[in-house]
């Protein structure tokens, strides 16, 4: 008995010891760029686990979209501020800024948040490795220089210094390195050799310079100069974050026994596959549109493609089953059509049955879609919200005879080009560019690009004459947030003005 009670009270020590007195407890973040080593260890509530993470996600899923879009480093640097100023501010330590604390903790426990929602499966990794990475590089881009080169050398890594000596042996080869990234001649450029920092490494830890021959290699050292210390610095977060990820993995299992922090992420992992958002409309018709049951028709030119093909096959075949019905419903509810409206529009489209039938089996539902009868938190509530993408995406997957899902998922490939067709997608370089992103799953990125391609004129007119800002054109992530974005711009004249504060979504 008293040995089953020591070993017991061992392990509870050894629990006690692992647990008691974090060093990290009372965090300080002296720098504002962060290699994320240490994990936080201080208490914080539920929300802000949850809105911390998702406000990352937010930036993290616009950075890949940039990627996906071949937006250049300057494009994606300007297209990403407002976000990151909204999301996940990071100020400077010169600005002296009260928030800085408050700004580095979010950043510090967002992004282990996100590692452990991210860690379960190898692609999941992949994709969180690469986003992170962007993400870090456009920090360490936009540093301030001192500051940058403070952080850097608290990294402690394996670099030596080339020595005086060192440099003015082997000036004509370095110089030559000099010269290929654009130079004008190893002669003229010795000089500069000399005047730069140069650093030695193994040359498997800068495999890209070795590639684009900006390095000088010698017994299998890369002698690296200053100007390229970034791309060191960001091979060794991603390779650090890596190897983190891959003991996250092993540890997910022992976070099975928190039934309040498995649900949120394995919410925000799906998160991944679209990024979710409410919508902010407040279902209320847009101003000088006209939501109404007989204007449906024209409306739908602003659809996106899940939306446009449920219109199709209601018109075609006079019926939606119960799940088609519901996402339509929902969405004409988002867009500002009210219940009587609603009513009305559902039982001129369904033709081909009685207003008896109408009454029993489809009325009531659309009534307790809109909050109009059910339960008192339903009426509460104002009925149910419009689905997301990521909703669409990742719940009730159509069968036979359906007509809702996401298009871009759902069908075929050969179905679904002839869709974009009847759409108006007759561009080549867009039709591959679609299948080439629902190939890869990135389904909101093929909406996004074919929404970018039918609205091209209009993006371009918005954008240079300021009426909608980067932050409004981010990626769209909610069929509502599409037919409003379409119906705005096209509709710019007088109109656009007094919208373009509506047009976002909050998560």
């Amino acid at each position: 008995m008293n040995r089953i009670d020591v070993k017991r009270r061992n392990v509870l020590d050894h629990r006690k010891k692992q647990f008691a007195d974090p060093l990290y407890k009372e965090a300080q973040y002296p720098h504002r760029l962060n290699f994320y080593a240490t994990p936080p260890t201080a208490d914080i509530t539920l929300e802000q686990f949850e809105q911390w993470a998702i406000d990352r996600l937010r930036v993290l899923a616009e950075l890949e979209a940039c990627s996906f879009r071949n937006k250049t480093p300057a494009e994606t640097a300007a297209h990403m501020k407002p976000l990151l100023d909204k999301y996940l501010p990071l100020d400077a330590s010169s600005s002296a800024s009260q928030l800085l604390h408050a700004q580095r903790q979010k950043d510090h426990y967002s992004h282990f948040i996100l590692r452990l929602a991210f860690a379960s499966t190898e692609d999941l990794r992949r994709r969180f490795a690469r986003v992170e990475t962007m993400l870090f590089r456009l920090r360490f881009q936009t540093d301030d220089s001192r500051e940058r080169a403070a952080f850097v050398r608290t990294l402690n890594l394996d670099w030596e210094a080339v020595s005086d000596e060192e440099k003015r042996e082997l000036a004509p080869q370095l110089a030559s390195t000099i010269t290929f990234s654009g130079g004008h001649g190893g002669g003229k450029r010795a000089p500069q050799v000399l005047d730069e920092d140069w650093l030695k490494v193994d040359w498997m830890r800068v495999p890209d310079l070795v590639e684009s021959r900006r390095v000088y290699v010698r017994a299998g050292m890369a002698y690296v100069p200053g100007r390229e210390q970034q791309s060191m610095v960001l091979n060794a977060f991603t390779k650090r974050l890596e190897e983190a990820l891959e003991l996250t993995a092993r540890a997910l299992p022992r976070l099975d026994e928190d039934d309040r922090l498995t649900p949120i992420l394995n919410h925000l992992s799906k998160n991944f596959i679209a990024p979710d958002a409410g919508y902010s409309g407040s279902g209320a018709p847009i101003e000088g549109a006209e939501i109404t049951a007989r204007n449906i028709d024209n409306l739908s030119q602003h659809f996106p493609m899940c939306m446009t093909h449920l219109h199709r096959s209601l018109r075609r075949d006079a019926h939606l089953k119960h799940y088609g019905r519901l996402q339509y419903t929902l969405f004409l509810k988002g867009i500002g059509l009210s219940l009587e409206e609603c009513l009305v529009f559902w039982r001129s489209a369904f033709s081909r049955i009685t207003d008896d039938t109408f009454n029993k089996e489809y009325r009531y539902n659309v009534r307790h879609t809109y909050g109009d009868v059910g339960g008192d938190a339903n009426r509460r509530s104002g009925g149910y919200s419009p689905y997301s993408c990521q909703k669409i995406l990742t719940e009730h997957a159509p069968g036979p005879g359906e007509a809702h899902g996401c298009p871009y998922r759902h069908f075929s490939p050969e179905n679904l080009a002839t869709m974009l067709r009847a759409c108006g997608v007759t561009d080549r370089a867009v039709l591959e560019g679609v299948a080439e992103d629902t190939k890869s799953q990135k389904y909101h990125m093929a909406c996004n690009r074919v929404f970018e391609h039918l609205h091209k004129s209009e993006i371009k007119r918005a954008k240079d004459e300021g009426i909608m800002t980067a932050a409004q054109l981010e990626t769209i992530v909610h069929p509502n947030e599409y037919f409003k974005r379409s119906y705005l711009l096209k509709n710019m004249d007088g109109k656009l003005h007094k919208e373009k504060g509506d047009v976002k979504m909050e998560g």
